[in-house]
């Protein structure tokens, strides 16, 4: 044969090898519906691994319920300490000796927020519904928690002020009237531990709607 066909032949089999070869590949190769089994697979994989367990809009009422009990309970014991504070220092101007004596209603006012910031803690700490399913009963038993200790404490807060703002005032004029201020403290002060123990009683509840 001449020269001419056989480059001829060898051009036309230099362009058509590769072409043939993307065309049909070897069986060795992997199928595009093993490749799809294989990402829907992976895609299930990292799904089991982020997946949330439980109702999605749940932790908003459990996360609702610790903001509630630390708010409610913080603007009880502002309201008490400015309350009872503004007459400490107005009894404080005619008789300054007793101003550490008629500081106790400020102290109780300010335990009231620690009650709410116990109830936050304990709240937040059950919140996590990657290591336990969190449904919405236990969001409700959440915010019921928090609405409680934070509400009661609000209650104790505008008491203990009132209270503590007439008191030192009249115990400056008439020392016997202490005794009898403190005692009105003390139950003013028991609303909010009320509210404390009823709130750690609703969120131990949390987790109890079924078994696991």
């Amino acid at each position: 044969r001449s020269p001419e066909y056989l480059s001829k032949y060898s051009i036309i089999n230099l362009f058509s090898d590769p072409i043939n070869s993307f065309l049909s590949p070897s069986p060795s190769s992997s199928s595009p519906s093993k490749e799809k089994e294989d990402c829907e697979e992976k895609y299930r994989e990292q799904l089991t691994m982020t997946a949330f367990s439980g109702d999605e809009t749940a932790p908003f009422f459990g996360f609702l319920g610790a903001a509630a009990a630390l708010v409610f309970s913080c603007m009880g014991a502002a309201y008490g300490t400015a309350k009872s504070g503004v007459g400490v220092a107005s009894m404080g101007v005619m008789r300054p000796e007793l101003v550490m004596k008629s500081i106790v209603p400020v102290v109780m006012a300010g335990v009231l927020g620690i009650y709410g910031l116990i109830i936050a803690v304990i709240i937040s700490t059950g919140i996590n519904p990657k290591a336990k399913s969190y449904y919405l009963f236990d969001g409700y038993a959440h915010l019921s928690s928090g609405l409680a200790c934070g509400l009661a404490g609000l209650s104790a807060g505008m008491a203990i002020g009132i209270v503590g703002d007439a008191g030192v005032r009249a115990n400056a004029q008439q020392p016997k009237l202490f005794v009898g201020m403190i005692l009105i403290l003390i139950f003013a002060e028991a609303l909010a531990l009320y509210g404390l123990i009823v709130g750690i009683i609703l969120s131990s509840r949390a987790g109890q709607s079924r078994a696991e």
